[in-house]
């Protein structure tokens, strides 16, 4: 016998399943220092990549007057200077990364939770029929 109950929470459960649930189950997978560590240690190495890159940009843009200062500016200021923004830059997105890491993982588990319970509430009713 179909159940109007059953045919709604199992139609709710499978479009959470092919949406965000795919994600969220990824994410549930891990524990939440784990899962945090490696999106942050993910992010550092493209921060690394990207700074190395613009610092790259930048240099290859002014390289003519950066050979004109060589001997006239401080190369050990110049470089605390770039040392300076680059412990910034990686820092700054470390820190953007572990907010938004930890908001992230909250709302998956909590999502995931009230999917749990839809699939209890969902045992419970076909127990019921039988």
């Amino acid at each position: 016998m179909l159940s109007e109950e059953r045919i709604i929470l199992m139609t709710r459960m499978a479009s959470y399943e092919k949406g965000e649930g795919r994600e969220n189950v990824k994410i549930g997978n891990y524990f939440r220092s784990d899962y945090i560590a490696l999106q942050i240690l993910k992010a550092v190495v493209c921060a690394i990549i990207a700074f190395g890159i613009m610092f790259g940009l930048y240099m290859l843009c002014n390289f003519e007057d950066f050979m004109e200062n060589l001997y006239k500016m401080d190369l050990l200021a110049f470089a605390k200077d770039v040392l300076t923004y680059f412990v910034a830059i990686v820092g700054g997105y470390a820190v953007l990364t572990y907010s938004v890491c930890t908001w992230r993982y909250a709302m998956a588990k909590k999502s995931l939770k009230c999917y749990y319970h839809n699939l209890k509430k969902l045992s419970s009713l076909y127990n019921e029929t039988q």
